[in-house]
């Protein structure tokens, strides 16, 4: 049962492969594709992580800030985070 199970899944690799690097009309392939779209992504990538690190920066300060009014008078406060 596992040799089918296994041969199963090679045969589907293979095609997977062979669909990827077949080769269209135009001459290129699924591969070349993002092969030329990959550095925009990459852009697109650093762009969007820098976007979350300036937003989850933002919401820190404004977590402490909510935090020191809270405890301004009751108790010292541990900047230490």
């Amino acid at each position: 049962m596992s040799l089918f199970k296994n041969l199963l899944i090679g045969a589907a690799v293979v095609a997977g492969i062979n669909y990827i690097t077949k080769k269209r009309p135009d001459g290129t392939s699924l591969v070349d594709e993002i092969k030329d779209k990959a550095p925009e992504w990459m852009e697109k990538a650093k762009k969007f992580g820098s976007e979350k690190v300036d937003q989850f920066n933002e919401k820190k300060d404004q977590f402490r800030e909510n935090k020191k009014e809270t405890f301004a008078g009751n108790t010292p406060v541990n900047d230490s985070f």
